[in-house]
């Protein structure tokens, strides 16, 4: 997926896409994060849909619900959804920051190897 350590740099709008995609993965986890918990507040606590959203969204974004639970099924729920979005969140910040770390890394690669190639030729 990513080139190696001897390759050359990848071209910046290859970089922009491929920060896109990471993205794009990151935000269609973050959309089916959030359905699962609308549906989970929606079914086990019998909240309307926005305030699923917002229970959710609080939730994944490490704030805690905003309503209080009430129910049994409803508090097992928001317990293991609550272990899920911190998992979630940190891979989500990987998928995001994980080519830009890639690519810092590697241009530090070629500049070592360039400087060993250098100092061969002396």
């Amino acid at each position: 997926m990513y080139e190696h350590r001897h390759e050359a740099l990848l071209p910046f709008g290859d970089f922009v896409r491929r920060l896109a995609t990471h993205g794009g993965i990151a935000l269609g986890l973050l959309v089916f994060s959030l359905g699962i918990g609308m549906l989970g507040y929606h079914f086990f606590e019998g909240l309307p849909w926005l305030d699923a959203l917002v229970n959710a969204s609080m939730l994944l974004g490490g704030m805690g619900p905003v309503d209080p639970l009430r129910t049994v099924a409803g508090k097992l729920f928001a317990s293991f959804y609550a272990l899920y979005s911190g998992l979630i969140f940190l891979v989500m910040a990987g998928m995001i920051f994980v080519p830009v770390f890639h690519r810092f890394l590697h241009r530090f690669h070629l500049e070592e190897l360039a400087e060993d190639d250098k100092d061969e030729k002396h």
